[in-house]
């Protein structure tokens, strides 16, 4: 019998930064143990991974149908050998089918790319919480509008998956002001950005009611802090994936860090 995978929204960090010295050396050093250690609080091995990352966008929901995707260096200016890492999961076309089928049944339009790779969205925090890389993943792109509302449905159409042990990762970050951190990366002591919309963030995500919890992020842009925490949504957006897919599901936060400036979170349903 398979058990019932929970879903995800994770942050993905920046950059490759994963596999870069930072000073202090400790800088990504909390974020990567929570990804080092999310295997081992899943209910079982997963049968597969479906991601939706901050960093594909399409004219309409697209997912990946690759039987083995390369990886996408979609990140500029970080050191060469940032340039030859590798993370050979293989695809699912199955998966994929499965996926653009469940999503057309909902009337929500679903296409195919059998061309594209895992971007860093993908493949920087997977290489970290599932290195021996040897788990079946797919990638479902966000749609270009950043509708909250139709990504709330993208993840109530795609629930029947975690059932079929499917594990759903929605891969972005909660504050994502590249201003505000570059000025901390250039060493200006800034305190710690993003703190009231996180604050927001928690107490919907973690709301009782599944249909408050819509509600609330569908109209996310008035919450305190939100624009300075999401200039643009495309980061923000992976989590209304995982919530839809949620279901009744109860949200927790299961990591939150300080890094670069600004508070990180990641949360879990189910």
């Amino acid at each position: 019998m398979v058990r019932r995978q929970p879903t995800l929204f994770i942050p993905h960090g920046g950059g490759p930064c994963f596999d870069m010295d930072w000073d202090p050396p400790d800088t990504w050093a909390r974020h990567r143990a929570f990804l080092e250690h999310l295997p081992a609080s899943l209910p079982e091995r997963p049968r597969a991974l479906l991601v939706i990352s901050a960093h594909w966008e399409a004219s309409r929901f697209t997912v990946q149908r690759h039987p083995a995707p390369p990886l996408l260096f979609d990140y500029y200016g970080f050191p060469p050998h940032t340039y030859e890492l590798t993370w050979p999961a293989p695809g699912s076309i199955a998966l994929a089918d499965r996926v653009a089928g469940l999503l057309n049944a909902a009337g929500l339009a679903c296409g195919f790319d059998a061309a594209r790779g895992f971007d860093h969205g993908v493949f920087v925090p997977l290489k970290v919480a599932f290195p021996a890389a040897d788990i079946p993943c797919v990638q479902l792109s966000l749609r270009a509008d950043l509708d909250p509302g139709a990504h709330l449905e993208a993840g109530q159409a795609l629930l029947p998956l975690r059932d079929e042990g499917v594990l759903i990762i929605g891969s972005g970050n909660t504050y994502h002001n590249m201003r505000v951190m570059m000025r901390a990366l250039r060493g200006e002591a800034l305190g710690v950005h993003g703190l009231d919309f996180d604050a927001w963030l928690t107490e919907t995500v973690t709301h009782p009611d599944a249909a408050e919890r819509a509600r609330r992020l569908s109209a996310w842009r008035h919450a305190p802090g939100a624009r300075e925490a999401a200039p643009r949504e495309e980061h923000l957006i992976p989590l209304f994936v995982a919530a839809g897919a949620a279901g009744t599901d109860h949200g927790t936060k299961c990591f939150e860090d300080h890094v670069l400036g600004a508070v990180e979170s990641a949360f879990r349903f189910g």
